[in-house]
């Protein structure tokens, strides 16, 4: 029998787990963060007669999670209809590239791993919520439907229906990425952008390549994508002539290579890249102040 300081061990426990589910199924460390104290809000919430019948602390908290972020993406369409210019999911540093400032910080117990990968979490947002919460909590952690119907509210063939209808969108959605050398790639085009080299830039672009922006109307961007590499490399040495002093470093976005725009020591812009064929063929660019949190401790 469990005695209850294990119970509450075992409860608290759960938190990282949890976390990383809530941030690969809504792609906000702060809404991930909330969405997990709603759930132990509501754990401790029962009374400790109903708490000691739930034979799994862990598989209730996962169920809560799962619905608390099932209703935050369902309200999330409406709130990205009124975003100004294109959401992006907030970015992650590497956590042994900065010092802790005190505290626990939620993106230092983020898993970083392919499926926190931006080129992952945007053909995410691209699934309808009942679909997205089915298949992360399925293809990534590896619930078995009969509880993700739990989550979801529906029979566990419906959830598997859910599941492969979004392994679909990912499979059309996935480009042929190429990781050996995607580093080299990233270094590269840095000192191109660092020296203004639009040719050099435009060698190291896909000609179809596309660079989305998020400010979340904060800070100014581009609103809408910006195609093909030959722009994309104009855009970029333009921003270098409107933005002296401009410190680009090479550092780990969401577990890849990407870069960091410094200016006076503050951390402006965080960029991760897709490659495939030794040439970039996305680039998403947050700038919203907001979802740069996690990167404020970036020395």
């Amino acid at each position: 029998m469990r005695t209850v300081g294990a119970e509450a061990a075992e409860v608290v426990g759960e938190r990282r787990r949890l976390l990383n589910v809530a941030y690969r199924l809504l792609g906000s460390v702060s809404e991930a963060e909330d969405a997990v104290q709603d759930a132990y809000a509501r754990w401790y919430g029962l009374p400790r007669s109903r708490q000691a019948e739930i034979l799994s602390p862990g598989a209730w908290l996962t169920t809560v999670t799962g619905r608390i972020c099932l209703d935050l993406l369902g309200s999330a369409r409406a709130r990205r209809e009124r975003y100004v210019g294109a959401w992006l999911p907030e970015p992650l540093p590497d956590r042994a590239e900065w010092e802790p400032t005190g505290g626990a910080d939620p993106a230092d117990q983020i898993v970083l791993d392919e499926s926190v990968a931006t080129a992952f979490l945007v053909v995410l947002e691209s699934m309808t919520p009942a679909e997205r919460v089915a298949f992360v909590l399925h293809d990534v952690f590896r619930y078995p439907f009969a509880e993700i119907a739990e989550v979801l509210g529906r029979t566990p063939a419906a959830c598997k229906q859910l599941a492969a209808s979004a392994r679909r969108r990912v499979s059309a959605a996935r480009a042929p990425m190429t990781t050996t050398g995607q580093a080299e790639v990233v270094r590269s085009v840095k000192e191109a952008w660092e020296s203004k080299d639009i040719a050099a830039l435009v060698g190291l672009l896909d000609p179809a390549a596309v660079m989305t922006a998020d400010g979340g109307g904060m800070v100014g961007t581009v609103l809408r994508p910006v195609e093909g590499g030959a722009r994309i490399a104009e855009y970029m040495v333009a921003i270098s002539d409107r933005a002296p002093g401009l410190e680009l470093l090479e550092r780990s976005v969401s577990g890849g290579p990407g870069l960091v725009a410094r200016r006076d020591g503050v951390v402006a812009t965080v960029a991760s890249f897709e490659v495939s064929d030794g040439r970039v063929t996305r680039i998403w660019v947050v700038r919203n102040p907001e979802k740069l949190r996690p990167w404020v401790r970036e020395g």
